[in-house]
C-alpha cells in the first residue's frame, strides 16, 4: 500500500518523515495568535461564512510552514512546522467553542452539515490551555522526527546504522531468515523512546476531545461518518466479513508456500506466519513475497518498469502520462503552478520527506505533488494515485472551504487507487508504451496474485490499526497492555505473529509512521474496498464487457462524467448522497472485490485443498 496521506484543511496537518538526520524537539518561540472573536448576534448561517473566511486567512501560512518542512528537514523548519500548528490550533479551538453554542434545529441541510464538518471527524481536538496545546504540537513534532531520523545501528559506536529504507530492502530482498529477522527487531528498536510520549499525547488528545463533548478522541475520529461511533464500527465489521473468505485463501496459499521453502520447524503449517517473512516491515503488503508465491513462475503479463526505462521516462514525462488520464476523462490540463512549485524528484542538497503525498495549499489552484519520481511500476501507479488525490481537489475548489474534502476520508484514498486499477496493458498500449501484449490465463492469474498480495493482503491491517488505537483512546487498552493488545489483534485478523517473544519494554505500534503520525487508517481500509465498487461502477458506464480486471475507464468521457460527479461535491452533503448521485447506491460495498478476483479465488481454492487453513490465536 503507498501510505498516502491527503492534505486537508479543518486537520492538523501530518505526513509521514524520511529524514535520517536526527532532529531536536526543543521550540524556542512561543507562537502567538489574537484570539478568534466573532459576534454573538451572528446568525448559524453567519457563523459559517466568518469560519470559511478565518479558515481561508489562515491556511495559506499553515500550508506553507508544512511543505517546507517536508521539503527541507531541519530544526528551523520544524520550529515554524510546529509554531504554525500551535496557531492554527489556536484558531480552531475558537470556532469549535463557537460552533457548539449554536442551535441547530432550525438550519438547513448546508448550514448544517458546514457545522458538522467544522465540529465532527476530527483527528484531533485542541485541548484547554495554551500550555496544552503548545506541549501537544511539540510532542507530536517530536514523536514524528524520531521516527523520520530511525536507524538501527549494529555497534554501540554507530559505526554501521541503517534507516527505514535500508531495512525494508533487506526484508524486501533477502530470502535469508535470520538476516530479515535482524532488520524487522532493528526497525523496531526507534519505537520504544517515545512510548512515554505517545502516553502522554493520548492523554492532552484526550483531554481536548472531552472539551467538545466526546467521550474520547476515538469517537472524534468516528463521529465523521454520518452514523454513530458503534454503527460505523458495526459497518466495518460487516465489510471485513465481506473479504474476509478471501483473505483466508490468500492466507493459506501463503503459509503453504512459506512453510516448504523455510521449513515447517520456521512457519507451522497450520499457526500464524512470522511476520518478518512476508516482505514488508508490517507486513501490510506481500507484493515483494512474489517470487516465492507466483501462481505460474516466469509467465509475465506485462513489465512496466522494463518499459519505462527502454522509453527513457524521466518524472516530469511520468507526471504528464497520469495528467493525460485524467485529460482523457473530459477533466482540465494541470494549472501552470503545479509544474513550477511540485516537488516531483529527490534533491541533492538536503532532507526531504519521498513519501509521496498531495496537496491543497489554498483552496484554489495551488495544487502540488510531493514524490521522488523514478521509473518502476510502483512510481508510475503512484504518480496515477496522486494526481487522483489533485483531480479530487480541483473538482471541489468551487465550494467553501469547509466542504472541501472528501465525502468521507475513505473517499480520497480510493479515487487514487480506482485509476490505478485502469493501467491495465490495454491501457499501456494506448499511450504507447508498449507496442504489442499478450495476455493468457496463467499469465492474468499472475497479474491477480501480484494485485492482491498488495490490496487484499492489507485489508486486515487497515482493519486493526484504529481497532487498537479506538481501545488505547477508550482506555480498554492500558499502557501497560499496549504491545500485547497488539499482537493480540495482529493474530486475530492477520494471522501473523511476532517471531520472537515482544514484552512491554517494546512499543512495536510506534513503528508504523501513523501511530506517532496520529494519521487514522480505517479511511485506508475503506478506500481498499471502494476503489473496486467505484471502478466497476465506472467500467459500466462506459459500457466494458468482460472480466472487471481488464477494464480500463482510459479515453472513455461517459466514465469522466460519472467520476466528476462523485468527485464535485466534495463534503458538501453526507457521503451516501453523493455516493447514490454517481454511482446509484447508498452503502458501501465489497462485492466488486470478489467479482474482480474470482478467477485467482477459484484458483486459490484448488492450490488449498487438503489444507487446514485458519490459524490458531
Amino acid at each position: 500500500m503507498k501510505q498516502l496521506i491527503v492534505i486537508t484543511t479543518l486537520i492538523v496537518f501530518s505526513v509521514s518523515l524520511a529524514s535520517c538526520k536526527k532532529e531536536s524537539s526543543q521550540t524556542n518561540a512561543t507562537p502567538t495568535t489574537p484570539p478568534v472573536t466573532t459576534s454573538p448576534e451572528l446568525s448559524a448561517t453567519e457563523f459559517i461564512e466568518y469560519a470559511n473566511k478565518e479558515i481561508m486567512k489562515a491556511m495559506g501560512e499553515y500550508m506553507a510552514a508544512h511543505w517546507v518542512r517536508m521539503t527541507y528537514i531541519t530544526d528551523d523548519t520544524a520550529l515554524l512546522a510546529t509554531n504554525a500548528s500551535t496557531r492554527y490550533m489556536t484558531l480552531e479551538k475558537s470556532l469549535l467553542q463557537q460552533a457548539v453554542e449554536y442551535d441547530l434545529s432550525d438550519v438547513d441541510a448546508s448550514t448544517r452539515k458546514a457545522f458538522e464538518n467544522l465540529t465532527l471527524g476530527k483527528t484531533i481536538l485542541p485541548p484547554d490551555t495554551a500550555e496544552d496545546r503548545e506541549r501537544l504540537s511539540a510532542i507530536s513534532t517530536k514523536m514524528e522526527g524520531i521516527y523520520g531520523a530511525g536507524k538501527y545501528c549494529k555497534d554501540d559506536e554507530q559505526q554501521e546504522c541503517q534507516n527505514l529504507v535500508e531495512l525494508s530492502k533487506t526484508l524486501r530482498e533477502s530470502r535469508d531468515y535470520d538476516e530479515q529477522l535482524e532488520a524487522w527487531l532493528g526497525w523496531r528498536t526507534i519505537s520504544p523512546p517515545f512510548r512515554k510520549d505517545y502516553e502522554e499525547f493520548v492523554a492532552l488528545a484526550n483531554a481536548g476531545a472531552k472539551n467538545y463533548g466526546f467521550k474520547d478522541i476515538g469517537e472524534s475520529w468516528k463521529s465523521g461518518y454520518d452514523m454513530s461511533g458503534n454503527e460505523f464500527e458495526a459497518e466495518i465489521e460487516r465489510l471485513w466479513a465481506q473479504v474476509n473468505p478471501l483473505y483466508e485463501q490468500l492466507h493459506c496459499y501463503t503459509r503453504t508456500k512459506l512453510s516448504a521453502f523455510y521449513g515447517p520447524d520456521k512457519v507451522s503449517p497450520n499457526g500464524p506466519i512470522p511476520a518478518h517473512l512476508l516482505g514488508n516491515m508490517w507486513s501490510q503488503s506481500w507484493k515483494e513475497i512474489y517470487d516465492l508465491l507466483e501462481p505460474y513462475p516466469g509467465v509475465k503479463r506485462l513489465d512496466v518498469t522494463k518499459a519505462l526505462v527502454e522509453k527513457e521516462k524521466n518524472a516530469i514525462e511520468i507526471t504528464e502520462i497520469a495528467e493525460n488520464f485524467f485529460v482523457s476523462l473530459g477533466m482540465q490540463e494541470l494549472p501552470e503552478s503545479f509544474w513550477e512549485k511540485s516537488m516531483l524528484s529527490k534533491p541533492r542538497d538536503r532532507e526531504v520527506v519521498c513519501h509521496a503525498s498531495a496537496w491543497s495549499m489554498d483552496g484554489k489552484n495551488d495544487v502540488r505533488i510531493k514524490q521522488c519520481v523514478e521509473a518502476t511500476d510502483e512510481e508510475f501507479s503512484t504518480m496515477h494515485h496522486e494526481l487522483g488525490h489533485i483531480y479530487y481537489d480541483l473538482a471541489y475548489n468551487h465550494l467553501p472551504i469547509i466542504f472541501q474534502n472528501g465525502a468521507h476520508d475513505g473517499f480520497h484514498e480510493a479515487i487514487g487507487d480506482t485509476i490505478a486499477l485502469s493501467l491495465t496493458p490495454g491501457y499501456m498500449k494506448d499511450i504507447g508504451l508498449v507496442d504489442e501484449i499478450e495476455e493468457n490465463e496463467q499469465a492474468e492469474l499472475n497479474h491477480l496474485m501480484k494485485i492482491a498480495l498488495d490490496k487484499i493482503a492489507f485489508l486486515p491491517f487497515g482493519k486493526l490499526i484504529d481497532q487498537w488505537r479506538w481501545g488505547v483512546f477508550s482506555g480498554a487498552i492500558k499502557p501497560e497492555d499496549y504491545n500485547k493488545a497488539w499482537w493480540t489483534l495482529r493474530t486475530k485478523y492477520q494471522g501473523i505473529a511476532a517471531p520472537v517473544e515482544r514484552t512491554e519494554n517494546d512499543f512495536d505500534p510506534g513503528a508504523k509512521y501513523h501511530i506517532p503520525g496520529n494519521t487514522p487508517y480505517t479511511r485506508y481500509f475503506l478506500a481498499h474496498i471502494m476503489q473496486f465498487q467505484f471502478h466497476k461502477a465506472l467500467c459500466d458506464e462506459a459500457g466494458f464487457e468482460g472480466p472487471l480486471h481488464k477494464c480500463s475507464i482510459y479515453n472513455n468521457k461517459d466514465a469522466g462524467k460519472v467520476l466528476q460527479t462523485l468527485l464535485s461535491k466534495g463534503a458538501s452533503q453526507p457521503w451516501a448522497d453523493t455516493l447514490e448521485e454517481a454511482i446509484g447506491t447508498r452503502q458501501m460495498d465489497a462485492a466488486a472485490i470478489a467479482e474482480y478476483f474470482a478467477p485467482l479465488n477459484d484458483w486459490l481454492k484448488e492450490q488449498n485443498k487438503g489444507q487446514a487453513c485458519g490459524w490458531k490465536q
